[in-house]
């Protein structure tokens, strides 16, 4: 997206990420029960991939299943920022 490269289940310390730009430390979570979400854990785990300086955004599966154009839109608008604040 954006001419960056992400990669599916990428391994960070010693979690696994759903997608993971290492050009931009981002990693995109998909949240719901078809993937086992356990909130507390996922904010504990987020929070130390964080300390890493890691960024992170988060959708649940029914968005990304029912409007993935507002969940591309989404990313892309955060890449734009992104490239914006750090050139």
């Amino acid at each position: 997206m954006c001419g960056y490269d992400f990669d599916r289940q990428h391994p960070i310390d010693e979690y696994i990420v759903d997608f993971y730009c290492k050009d931009l430390q981002l990693a995109i979570e998909i949240d719901g029960q078809s993937h086992d979400f356990k909130p507390d854990k996922d904010a504990q785990r987020q929070k130390r991939l964080e300390r890493l300086g890691i960024h992170f955004l988060r959708f649940w599966d029914y968005q990304v299943k029912h409007d993935k154009k507002s969940v591309l839109e989404t990313i892309e608008k955060w890449i734009r920022q992104r490239e914006a604040t750090h050139p």
